[in-house]
């Protein structure tokens, strides 16, 4: 789906260049490259309550200015007019800006692994993915600060009472919703609500084809596997994923919550059916030699998923379920994704009322067309080892 511009005295050329303009603002991004380290579970926090033109569950996202919000933190803040300039603290704050259509108000982001394949123009780097650089992040003077939950609350902190800027932190994300409620957050407070309604479309457009291909399947027991052991418990958007891809988890069956180490002996009484592993171009699986005796290794039953899109709570976390759904379940996927297509609904809200296509493909995210789709490519295949925390 893609934003239209009618203007019904505007001509041709101004409505194609006004249909170009986010897309190129969009386009100028790759796919981000890969992150495996979940980010910690941090401590309840305060659930975002409205205080004047946002509701803490959305169902549309509304771009009313004033606004003012309660954050993560406790803290609220207002903000009068749509931002110009904002910084992301995070990889998965720059990714839904981008997402969203908002890069021309991307001013700052963190240069780590996740970022290395965005194009960063001059934008300040405020991070390594580890440690906020308060300096650079002053020094870029922006009118809001996007913080994943992933955050460090002292740097929150710091950045609010020695430099007065406007901050805002996201609550952790522990489903796929979630992630849809964060990017109308930040389609809210940039002043983008038709991109991130455009996004959270097309989540959802991807999400109806699984959810048809898995109607008659079964549900397998599946583990994921994390470096040094870990793995994704209930109160995860990872197991989020895993659920919504069709898979039981080991980790719930075994009464772990959030992200913690598992023991080898457990996974293999559980005996999973599949394992599932963040692929971030290691030479191995993150697998040990104890899990051999388990029905997914006899059987190779080993699915690697990109672990930028699995791990991180942004837009295409959807496509980690989708790629899970496809090595499982490939025949159900292709007739699904095969019937959806040809409905006479897709082919209503596909097109444009010339007849024309309205989207680069069936798995085109709004602002991303085929350039951006080939760095994504190249991105995965270029994905370093480096284990970094959740963004």
């Amino acid at each position: 789906m893609r934003r239209h511009f009618i203007l019904a005295l505007t001509v041709i050329a101004v409505v194609a260049a006004a249909v170009a303009a986010p897309a190129a603002a969009a386009g100028s991004f790759a796919q981000p490259q890969t992150q495996t380290h979940p980010q910690s579970q941090e401590q309840a926090q305060a659930q975002a309550q409205p205080q004047t033109a946002i509701q803490t569950q959305n169902d549309t996202p509304t771009c009313d200015y004033p606004i003012g919000v309660t954050d993560a933190t406790g803290e609220t803040i207002t903000i009068d007019e749509a931002p110009d300039s904002v910084v992301a603290l995070q990889a998965s704050d720059a990714q839904t800006m981008v997402e969203i259509g908002a890069a021309d108000r991307l001013d700052g982001l963190p240069y780590s692994p996740a970022t290395s394949e965005l194009d960063r123009g001059d934008r300040a780097n405020v991070g390594d993915g580890w440690d906020v650089d308060h300096e650079q992040v002053i020094a870029a003077d922006p009118d809001l600060v996007l913080a994943a939950n992933a955050t460090n609350e002292d740097d929150i902190e710091t950045l609010r009472e020695e430099a007065g800027l406007t901050v805002y932190h996201f609550s952790e994300a522990e489903s796929i919703d979630d992630v849809r409620q964060n990017v109308f957050r930040t389609g809210e407070l940039v002043g983008e609500c038709e991109g991130a309604q455009d996004t959270v479309d097309w989540m959802d457009d991807q999400l109806e084809v699984v959810d048809a291909a898995l109607e008659d399947a079964d549900r397998p027991l599946a583990y994921y596997a994390m470096p040094d052991g870990w793995t994704a418990g209930s109160n995860t958007f990872v197991h989020d994923v895993l659920t919504t891809a069709g898979l039981e988890n080991v980790a719930e069956e075994a009464g772990i919550e959030g992200y913690r180490d598992i023991n080898s002996e457990t996974v293999v009484d559980e005996d999973p059916e599949w394992i599932i592993y963040p692929d971030d171009a290691n030479d191995e699986p993150p697998i040990p030699d104890a899990l051999q005796a388990t029905t997914a290794a006899e059987q190779d039953n080993v699915v690697a998923v990109n672990a930028n899109q699995l791990n991180q709570p942004a837009p295409h976390v959807v496509s980690a379920v989708v790629s899970i759904v496809e090595e499982i379940h490939p025949e159900a996927y292709e007739e699904a994704s095969a019937e959806l297509e040809s409905s006479p609904a897709a082919n209503d809200s596909g097109t444009d009322g010339d007849g024309s296509d309205d989207a680069d493909g069936g798995d085109s995210i709004p602002g991303f067309g085929v350039p951006a789709a080939i760095g994504a490519a190249l991105a995965a295949l270029a994905m370093i080892g480096a284990r970094t925390r959740l963004r």
